[in-house]
């Protein structure tokens, strides 16, 4: 039984992940993690940095799902401000050759330039060079010129109605400008951002385009009647475009032998989902004509943007600078994610309710004695020995050398025979223990001095710095539970070292 998963359905569930980022009910972040991917262990078999191949391709099952939440180190929460849709960017270029739209392109009738059986992946539409975007309404094909013309004048106008640039054979319809915000947020050589909340937006320039292409109020729906076959022996009048719509009408204008040389759509009418023109055949016809009203999606162009245009990819952006201690800009990452609906972190027990802050760290904190001057390593292990069978072991993922603090994160590589495999080994008992760090014993490092915890110290700034962690005697939580939450995307990268001069603009394409 042969079966298909609709376009339509891909474009439904970008909308429905919209929505669910938007809910109040949810919490998405973007994580960065992984700080020390040159360190041989779980997750990182070689040197990510070194070796020839990079960074390995990420492993989707819960062992590894797990592992991610334990090696992210911040994260930035995702708001409505920081998520578009996207469509593959067409940039209109002089003398080239665009489709124009069609609903009825086929494995056996493919886009005419393009050369595809979609019309989502065919260049029907175009963003200029003032970042508007058009729909081709006409390229001036026909059935003996399949191709149609290459367009020569650049598209411009913002009117409501579909517009000719020049004398090129090109009729364009205006969908919508891109938003100076949106262009320095979501701009890219790959994707025209698109606005959100098409359907419901009481933005000025987004209302207008939709309330003109809603064809239930404007009698406005088809738009192009297509000349498949001209026929001979017919009479230049205006005919009704009969099928399951009503209202629609279109002049056709005839050559000495009655072909038909062009069409010209007086009313577009309206519900229609496919049409038939009645040329009225009361005479002899030498040659039958086949004209093909092209049917614009829902109730017209400009109407639904996000079925017209294919809208099956979500853009997630995210900035991380220097704006807040939660992203300290000594460390390093390996690793890009999105995590939904982290919880709180609580000392006991897991906690019911979403973490809901705007950044987040996922870090443990040590505030080290105000004596010490040593320099930790971002990515080297820090043990503290606390009996003959409990040492605490963690990796360094930032150090401040101002406020001394030092941030870390614990993974199963820490716990494993070579940081890897669970082969029973003498010293199991020891080594594999989870053991939290105390403010009594010493910190060792494994390139820097040992230094011990300042068991005295209590709160979340010093000296009127914010240290983005509470502590109470020197110690620090995360302020998620790491072991919650869903990891939903995750991207292995080639190591990016964070410093003071630096911002990563994160942008991540969710193809549904």
């Amino acid at each position: 039984m042969a079966a298909v998963v609709t376009e339509q359905f891909r474009i439904l569930n970008a909308s429905n992940f919209i929505d669910s980022v938007l809910d109040e009910n949810n919490s998405y972040y973007v994580f960065l993690g992984l700080p020390n991917s040159s360190a041989v262990g779980f997750g990182r078999t070689s040197d990510w940095s070194t070796a020839s191949s990079g960074p390995p391709s990420p492993t989707d099952n819960f062992q590894y799902l797990t592992h991610y939440r334990d090696t992210g180190i911040f994260g930035k929460r995702v708001t409505g401000t920081n998520i578009r849709r996207v469509v593959r960017k067409v940039q209109w270029t002089t003398n080239t050759a665009y489709d124009m739209y069609r609903h009825d392109y086929s494995s056996t009738n493919l886009t005419p330039n393009s050369g595809t059986s979609r019309l989502y992946d065919s260049n029907y539409y175009v963003i200029n060079s003032d970042f508007k975007v058009y729909i081709c309404i006409d390229n001036g094909s026909s059935g003996t010129n399949l191709k149609g013309n290459r367009s020569k004048f650049e598209p411009t106008s913002t009117d409501l109605q579909p517009f000719t640039a020049g004398s090129d054979g090109y009729t364009w319809k205006y969908l919508f400008s891109i938003s100076p915000s949106d262009v320095i947020k979501f701009d890219s050589t790959e994707y025209i951002v698109l606005p959100n909340n098409w359907s419901t937006s009481s933005d000025s320039q987004i209302q207008s385009v939709r309330e003109a292409g809603d064809s239930e109020t404007n009698n406005n729906q088809i738009k192009k009647v297509y000349i498949k076959n001209a026929g001979l022996g017919y009479t230049a009048s205006t005919y009704d475009i009969l099928g399951d719509g009503t209202g629609g009408r279109v002049s056709i204008s005839v050559d000495s032998n009655g072909a038909i040389t062009s069409t010209n759509v007086i009313t577009g009418g309206k519900g229609y989902t496919f049409g038939i023109v009645d040329l009225e055949r009361t005479g002899t016809i030498s040659s039958a004509a086949n004209l093909i009203p092209i049917i614009p999606p829902s109730r017209g162009h400009g109407y639904d943007l996000y079925s017209e245009l294919g809208a099956d990819r979500v853009l997630i952006y995210a900035r991380f600078d220097d704006s807040t201690k939660d992203f300290p800009v000594d460390t390093k990452f390996s690793q890009v994610g999105i995590v939904k609906n982290p919880k709180e972190y609580t000392s006991s027990g897991f906690a019911s309710t979403n973490f809901t802050g705007s950044t987040y760290s996922s870090l443990g904190a040590l505030k080290l004695d105000s004596a010490y001057t040593g320099t930790p390593t971002v990515g080297e292990k820090v043990t503290q020995t606390q009996s003959s069978t409990e040492i605490a072991k963690g990796w360094v993922a930032s150090y401040d050398s101002d406020t001394k603090v030092l941030k870390y994160f614990k993974d199963r590589s820490l716990f494993l025979t070579n940081g890897i495999n669970q082969e029973d080994r003498t010293t199991i008992g020891v080594d594999s223990k989870v053991i939290e760090f105390n403010n009594t014993d010493s910190i060792v490092f494994t390139t820097a001095t040992q230094t011990t915890v300042a068991s005295g110290f209590t709160g979340s700034s010093e000296n009127g710095i914010s240290l983005s962690a509470n502590f109470v005697g020197g110690l620090a939580d995360p302020e998620i539970n790491k072991k919650t939450g869903d990891i939903i995307y995750i991207d292995n990268r080639p190591e990016v070292g964070r410093n003071l001069r630096q911002k990563e603009d994160v942008k991540i394409i969710l193809e549904f």
